[in-house]
């Protein structure tokens, strides 16, 4: 947590959407930004051709009981609890997707770097610890592995 700053500050723009259209990662580093800040702390996240030993034919990620966007929101929010950021933006892609989508795209602005990186990859871990929807990996063998 950042010291000096306290705990009822609030970004000036907090944006989370769950979408079946393709993510622009580009797009949600313009909505995160503002005058005030120094950085746009961005994450990635790209579908990999192998998990658990086997390689990937797609990943289905699906907001089943509708409440993929509040517990991205109550990330978002801790965050915004512990350090003072200008913007957070949570987009997470639902749908089948194939190896090379782009299925998370967090983007985290701060003044300052260190604030912007620290808060960006404690909402990455966030996400994989609560994963706000369920996850279903098909791989080329015809297997499926389903998380929750």
């Amino acid at each position: 947590m950042s010291e000096g700053y306290p705990r009822e500050y609030l970004p000036g723009i907090l944006m989370i959407k769950i979408t079946e259209e393709p993510i622009l990662p580009e797009n949600v580093v313009s909505e995160a930004k503002t005058d005030t800040s120094g950085c746009v702390v961005t994450y990635v996240g790209v579908i990999r051709d192998v998990s658990r030993g086997k390689p990937v034919l797609s990943v289905e990620y699906e907001d089943a009981d509708g409440e993929g966007e509040r517990r991205l929101g109550e990330i978002a929010d801790d965050i915004q609890q512990q350090w003072r950021l200008d913007g957070v933006v949570i987009y997470h892609r639902v749908g089948k997707l194939k190896v090379g989508d782009i299925n998370l795209v967090i983007a985290v602005a701060a003044a300052h770097r260190q604030e912007g990186f620290a808060a960006c990859q404690y909402a990455i871990d966030q996400f994989k610890q609560k994963l706000p929807t369920q996850k279903k990996e098909t791989y080329q063998d015809g297997s499926v592995w389903v998380g929750d």
